[in-house]
């Protein structure tokens, strides 16, 4: 894990697979927020592409960790229109997530619950609704996905506190 990791208060984990379509979401937020904001020197924003289970289980085992994370990630509920971005609970993450970064299995729930129960952490996750994740690779987000990516950008800077780059 990044020791940068460790000294920001906040950080914002971009989670999903670019290889399968929507899935993309959560690390096309990662580069949108990099490339059209400028972040306060206290936030770090990171693609973690299929690692969030890892970086969470080292974050559990560290006495230093950032006060706030922000998990951005792609899912697929009945329910919600495509590109339809919304905050889920920790326990609301959906059981049907396909397994590219398996946010839903275990131990990864119960080391965010962890963080935030006995830890103190303020954690938020940020999703978007899917239109599709394709069976198979194929790379690029649907219309839809890139529409909540910027959506999604735009809420995440306003907590932070960052700025629009010119």
């Amino acid at each position: 894990m990044s020791r940068e990791i460790l000294d920001k208060s906040v950080v914002v984990f971009g989670c999903g697979n670019l290889l399968f379509g929507d899935d993309g979401f959560g690390p096309g937020v990662a580069q949108y927020l990099k490339e059209h904001y400028t972040l306060p020197g206290d936030a770090l924003v990171l693609d973690v592409g299929t690692s969030i289970r890892e970086i969470l289980f080292d974050l559990a085992l560290s006495e230093k960790r950032p006060q706030k994370i922000i998990i951005v990630d792609a899912v697929d509920y009945p329910d919600r229109r495509a590109g339809e971005v919304f905050e889920i609970p920790v326990e609301g993450i959906p059981a049907n997530k396909t397994a590219d970064f398996s946010l839903h299995q275990f131990p990864t729930v119960n080391l965010l619950k962890e963080l935030k129960d006995q830890g103190g952490l303020d954690i938020t996750v940020l999703v978007a609704q899917v239109a599709e994740i394709p069976g198979e690779v194929r790379p690029g987000l649907s219309p839809a996905a890139q529409d909540a990516v910027v959506k999604a950008s735009r809420i995440i800077a306003a907590r932070l506190g960052a700025r629009p780059r010119s």
